[in-house]
């Protein structure tokens, strides 16, 4: 199948957004059987263009990505960290195994570079988990949004897009937004330069976040508490649709501005 852009014309209808609720998703269990269950229980069929974004939690947990607290043994620079961060020392010694580098935090939390993103506690949550348990990230988000798309291309006989999604922080701003962990099916980011903006200006440096800002739409009606909505269809939404998965582009270190800046005052 060629590329399919999906553009927008006049008698387009609006984009929407269509929550999948789910049972409790046990570590383990089929999430693509889950999904395909529960929007037939819901009377929504998948379309070619749809794009499924799906919490990283829920995707974690029935790969088996829940640790018991209990089983965890800190280290003593589990514990020193723990005590600086006020944090539990046995979830501080997942943060140091998860991530790829430490570089400060808040009472709470431990800014972490995690598989080359910014992170608080290395995306580890202990919302939605058990008593006692943390769920970590998924080892691979990538690797699961292929596989996930794949499940539910064949069984629907369409072609959709599939993205793994977190909800982070941004610098100075209270409040989370979506940020894509892996994406499949579909460009993540869509380079803008060359295109003129209102004034006929050339665009120079643009690059349009189309997979974080749909982490961030569905969101809004995933919730990020007890709603029980793990996943959403985004419907009629403009997306380079591909076939195969496109590795998310990152900024190196030195490029980033944040993360540069933040270095330089550490020094």
């Amino acid at each position: 199948m060629s590329n399919n852009n999906h553009e927008p014309s006049g008698d387009e209808t609006p984009m929407q957004l269509l929550g999948i609720r789910t049972p409790i998703i046990r570590p383990g269990e089929d999430i693509v059987q889950i999904l395909l269950e529960c929007l037939e229980k819901q009377g929504i069929r998948l379309q070619n263009g749809d794009v499924v974004v799906l919490a990283e939690s829920a995707v974690a947990t029935a790969e088996g990505r829940v640790v018991q607290l209990s089983d965890i043994e800190p280290t003593a620079e589990a514990c020193e960290l723990a005590l600086k961060y006020q944090l539990d020392p046995r979830e501080m010694q997942l943060i140091i195994e998860e991530c790829d580098e430490i570089f400060g935090g808040v009472p709470g939390a431990a800014l972490t570079v995690t598989r080359g993103t910014l992170s608080p506690n290395a995306g580890i949550d202990s919302s939605n988990a058990p008593e006692g348990c943390v769920v970590l990230l998924p080892e691979d988000p990538q690797k699961s949004a292929a596989f996930i798309r794949e499940g539910l291309e064949k069984a629907c006989s369409c072609h959709i897009g599939v993205i793994v999604g977190d909800s982070r922080t941004q610098p100075l701003r209270l409040g989370c937004v979506g940020i894509a962990l892996g994406t499949s099916g579909l460009e993540p980011v869509e380079d803008a330069r060359g295109s003129l903006d209102l004034f006929g200006k050339e665009l120079k440096i643009t690059r349009k976040a189309v997979a974080d800002n749909m982490v961030s739409a569905a969101q809004l009606v995933m919730g990020e508490a007890g709603e029980g909505t793990p996943a959403v269809v985004i419907r009629g939404a403009t997306v380079k649709m591909i076939e195969g998965s496109i590795e998310m582009p990152l900024f190196s270190r030195e490029e980033c501005m944040y993360y540069s800046n933040i270095s330089k005052g550490r020094k």
